[in-house]
């Protein structure tokens, strides 16, 4: 979204919210965000009940938007700072929040990718790269695999297409080959190291091919650079925060996940749509 449309968004309050209440509803019809139906009626305060379940809501009930009290206007210029990769700190110092305010929204629109991602259930197919990476800032000690308190992350990356990222509990042959066959179609070419823990992919259905990186880096299309390329991406990235807690590390780890396979497209709307969808019952 260019800069003119944007102040355009936030001129007042009433515009900002005009714009996203239209967002929430298809054909901008309203429904009971409870049960679905249509059979609405409009009472005092700018809300709506349901005539099947008597449940009250406005246009903002059970959505993402919701979880913090706060300004439409003030969520778009957040929105807006979140997607130039500014820190919770920057933001609350642009738009005269609180820290711990700014920091909470950030946290909703993270969430709400997390909750995003977790329904995209198409498989990768085709060429396939596999890698695990550790996250967790410079220690002294052994680095790579078996690395100290650091936090083992699982990637499947579909070469001409997207990448997902899981964090894991560990990086034994069950969890990757668990967490391949629930991502990847029997019968794509997947490409690894020579990591042990792959080598039964030839016994699930895939083409397994591999690289020895020991000796070479790539051996002409046999490479995992583009895995490695986003790992190099998320790091560089994650560097800015000065640490992120193990609990809350997932949320920026499908963060990254989320830019990386947007980078080449503006993900303000994206983003914006993210944070009025309705929360997933689930949660």
């Amino acid at each position: 979204m260019g800069l003119k449309s944007f102040e355009s968004l936030i001129r007042s309050e009433s515009s900002a919210k005009w714009f996203l209440a239209r967002l929430c509803w298809k054909n901008y019809r309203r429904f009971c965000t409870r049960c679905h139906s249509y059979q609405i009626y409009r009472i005092t305060g700018k809300r709506f009940r349901c005539k099947r379940c008597k449940y009250t809501f406005h246009d903002f009930t059970d959505r993402w938007i919701n979880q913090l009290r706060i300004g439409c206007k003030q969520w778009l210029w957040i929105v807006k700072l979140f997607e130039l990769e500014l820190s919770a700190r920057r933001i609350a110092e642009q738009t005269e929040l609180s820290y711990p305010t700014a920091l909470k929204a950030v946290t909703v629109l993270r969430t709400a990718l997390l909750a995003h991602s977790s329904d995209a259930g198409q498989l990768l197919a085709g060429e396939i790269e596999l890698d695990e990476s550790y996250f967790g800032g410079r220690r002294k000690g052994k680095r790579g695999r078996g690395a100290f308190n650091k936090v083992p992350v699982f990637g499947i990356l579909e070469r001409d297409g997207i990448v997902r990222v899981e964090v894991v509990h560990d990086v034994s042959a069950e969890t990757l080959l668990g967490m391949t066959l629930k991502m990847v179609r029997r019968g794509a070419i997947v490409y690894t190291d020579k990591f042990q823990s792959y080598d039964a992919l030839m016994y699930c259905g895939y083409r397994h091919l591999k690289v020895d990186h020991q000796k070479r880096f790539s051996n002409g299309k046999v490479y995992i650079n583009g895995l490695e390329g986003f790992w190099s991406y998320a790091k560089e990235r994650l560097i800015k925060h000065h640490g992120v807690s193990k609990e809350k590390f997932p949320l920026y780890l499908k963060e990254m996940e989320f830019r990386y396979n947007h980078r080449k497209t503006q993900i303000f709307p994206l983003l914006v749509k993210y944070l009025i969808d309705l929360v997933p019952d689930r949660l």
